[in-house]
């Protein structure tokens, strides 16, 4: 089986392709290698990949290729479709990040709605078998209700990387209706760990801390966030991979969840479901590093949200999946792996 991994220099996108690659799979990779954040990091994660290549003659697993590849190239990623056949496509390549949405919006209308036209059509035109992407908890918005149901309205995004989210779960409905290609959505939950980004919470306190900086405190601390190990995120991801949607007849607007359809459509979150003060998070980097940190507490800032929590007892159903790293293994693990690859 040969699956293809968008955005697989990211954060989630490598560790996605390294387990499947580890299974046994082939996966091609792609990504653009934009400049949002560090390129040295998503080149890093590459390296690591290498060990996955044809050039690694001690390689017994699934084998990676590498393609650096624009979503937006239409020629070119119809040409990689009708070239590779794949089977499973996990499309997690995608503009990220809240704040950056309101300072550059075209930059989500090229990546986040026209990639995601692009993986549609490939899929489309290339008997796909099943394609899971990623959407987020951001989707829930003015969502004041927890935890965070996919039963849940989610019509009052409060930032355009939202709405590009809930846009691409609409657009996968209407291709599984009109086309029958199996979609599934997942809906992360604030996923940190090893190799995470730059811009991301977990990493601006562990180097802001390290560095002896101020970091700052959103919402004067009162924030709750359902943060979710990389590793649970890829486990989840790798099983509904396996469960592949189909029609159901007899579902109906009037009285089915907005999850499911009568088309091969599905849309999971994908948490810890049991969310963490902002705070606590903080302390336990601070009780990692044993530095206590220089805080600045302020507002709360554009596009947050005051919480998030995670319902997943339908991808349990549908899987079998639940979290088992605790915060503290897993801000264990990642100050571990910010301490060795930065030589702090």
């Amino acid at each position: 089986m040969k699956y293809l991994v968008t955005g697989a220099a990211g954060f989630i996108g490598f560790h996605v392709a390294t387990k499947l690659c580890s299974q046994g799979y082939d996966v091609v990779g792609i990504d653009n290698l934009n400049d949002y954040y560090d390129v040295n990091l998503k080149l890093a994660r590459l390296a690591e990949l290498d060990k996955f290549t044809a050039n690694n003659t001690s390689n017994t697993a699934g084998l990676f290729q590498f393609i650096k590849l624009d979503l937006t190239d239409r020629e070119g990623m119809a040409e990689l479709f009708t070239e590779e056949k794949f089977d499973r496509v996990i499309h997690l390549a995608a503009q990220a990040g809240v704040r950056y949405s309101i300072e550059n919006p075209m930059a989500y209308a090229d990546s986040n709605l026209i990639g995601h036209l692009t993986i549609l059509e490939g899929c489309r035109n290339n008997n796909v078998k099943h394609l899971i992407y990623a959407s987020s908890s951001s989707v829930y918005g003015l969502n004041n209700k927890t935890p965070f149901s996919t039963s849940d309205s989610v019509d009052h995004p409060v930032s355009l990387y939202a709405a590009t989210k809930k846009s691409n779960e609409l657009m996968a409905h209407s291709y599984s209706h009109l086309y029958g290609i199996p979609t599934t959505g997942l809906r992360f939950f604030t996923v940190y760990g090893s190799w995470g980004r730059p811009d991301m919470a977990p990493y601006i306190f562990t180097k802001k801390i390290l560095d002896g900086e101020t970091i700052d405190i959103n919402n004067n601390g009162d924030m709750w966030r359902d943060f979710t190990h990389v590793d649970d995120i890829v486990e989840g991801v790798v099983r509904i991979a396996d469960v592949i949607p189909t029609r159901d007849d007899s579902w109906k607007v009037e009285s089915g969840s907005p999850a499911s359809s009568s088309a091969p459509y599905s849309v999971y979150n994908i948490g810890h479901g049991s969310p963490i003060n902002l705070m606590g998070f903080v302390k336990a980097i601070e009780d990692e590093l044993g530095v206590e940190a220089k805080k600045n507490f302020r507002e709360m800032q554009p596009g947050d949200v005051y919480q998030t929590f995670a319902e997943v007892n339908d991808l349990f159903d549908a899987t079998g999946y639940k979290s088992k790293v605790s915060v503290a293994e897993g801000v264990a693990e990642f100050v571990s792996w910010f301490k060795k690859f930065y030589q702090k």
